[in-house]
């Protein structure tokens, strides 16, 4: 059966919600369609001793400020999943849950959104997929020989799994850093965490609400054709949150240089030398998942699609929203996307 509306959001996450939040406003007809079967999007996922950068109050999608949690000055992940939750239900936002999107394909004028559960007609599209679906894996010599438990960060989840094993933490960023030092601090655990090059710490006093200053100073900078001031990059890496701190401070945190190659039970150095392991956990990042919209042909380099602001250029009816910088600065937090999520559905009203 084919439905018709004006508008399909694909990813009912927080990126999705505050266009939906938006299209709401703006009294248009629209469907958000998410994969999940239930709401909270990528934040139902994540690892057990994850917390926010910010304080809840900075960490708020458009329209409702985020309550703080009892007892913590950065919530973790569950209040983040039960404020998105509550969110999807203020807003009565028409989310269909465990609908995955297949493809968007153009069909005269209207884009074409195929889905498992049926398809859509409709005048635009907001592509707000993320990327915690799409995890990278380096190719790395030795990963088909190594006898252990390899994972990824979408797989992790507590160092009760790791319990007396040695495990090599592969990741320079803020994954990398946490579940590192998750693993560390727990005591039961023989951590080896290596990455390409030295950790760059951000001061201890930097936490989600200067980096969201900072990011949206660097968008206004090269917008208005100033000098690039590197953004968040040139402050560092890794935000010294509470745990990572704590780890870093007791010498827990000794990252080394990456590893040559895996062998069946470890990692060997480039000096020839041999650190036994029962596991390896990739920090490694993620791709944006752009999958379904293969059929429009729109991919540039690196992958991206090329956009000005939300609006691709190569299709001005697709708005891609939350994927990083380049759909938006700080796009991909959830103070970040209110911004973008409102100028998208702008242009949309405009083009409708």
């Amino acid at each position: 059966m084919t439905q018709h509306t004006d508008v399909v959001v694909v990813g009912g996450g927080q990126a999705g919600l505050a266009a939906g939040y938006h299209l709401r406003r703006r009294s248009l007809d629209f469907v958000v369609l998410d994969a999940d079967p239930a709401p909270g999007g990528s934040w139902q996922h994540m690892w057990n001793s994850l917390h926010l950068f910010s304080p809840a109050e900075h960490s708020s999608l458009p329209g409702r400020l985020m309550p703080a949690q009892a007892g913590q000055t950065y919530s973790d992940a569950g209040h983040v999943v039960d404020y998105l939750t509550d969110y999807e239900k203020r807003y009565d936002l028409p989310v269909q849950h465990g609908t995955r999107v297949d493809s968007v394909r153009r069909d005269a004028d209207r884009l074409l959104v195929e889905a498992d559960t049926g398809i859509w007609r409709a005048k635009a599209v907001i592509s707000a997929t993320g990327n915690w679906s799409r995890p990278f894996l380096p190719a790395v010599p030795g990963h088909e020989v190594f006898t252990g438990r390899q994972l990824h960060t979408v797989n992790y989840r507590c160092p009760a799994d790791f319990a007396g094993q040695r495990v090599v933490v592969v990741g320079g960023g803020n994954s990398g850093a946490q579940i590192a030092a998750d693993l560390a601090l727990e005591g039961h655990v023989e951590v080896t965490w290596v990455m390409q090059r030295p950790p760059r710490f951000l001061p201890d006093d930097v936490d989600g609400r200067a980096l969201f200053d900072v990011a949206t100073a660097r968008r206004r900078a090269l917008d208005a054709g100033r000098t690039d001031t590197g953004g968040v990059a040139s402050l560092g890496d890794i935000v010294a949150v509470p745990p990572v701190r704590a780890a870093r401070d007791a010498g827990l945190l000794q990252a080394k240089p990456m590893f040559a190659r895996l062998t069946a039970d470890g990692v060997r150095w480039a000096d020839g030398s041999h650190t036994g392991a029962e596991a390896v956990i990739w920090c490694t990042g993620f791709r944006p998942a752009l999958a379904h919209l293969a059929p429009l042909n729109l991919r540039g380099v690196r992958g991206h699609i090329p956009t000005d602001g939300t609006r691709a250029l190569g299709e001005p009816r697709l708005h891609l929203l939350g994927y990083g910088d380049w759909t938006g600065p700080a796009s991909a937090t959830l103070i970040g996307v209110g911004r973008p999520a409102r100028n998208a559905v702008r242009e949309i009203a405009g083009l409708l």
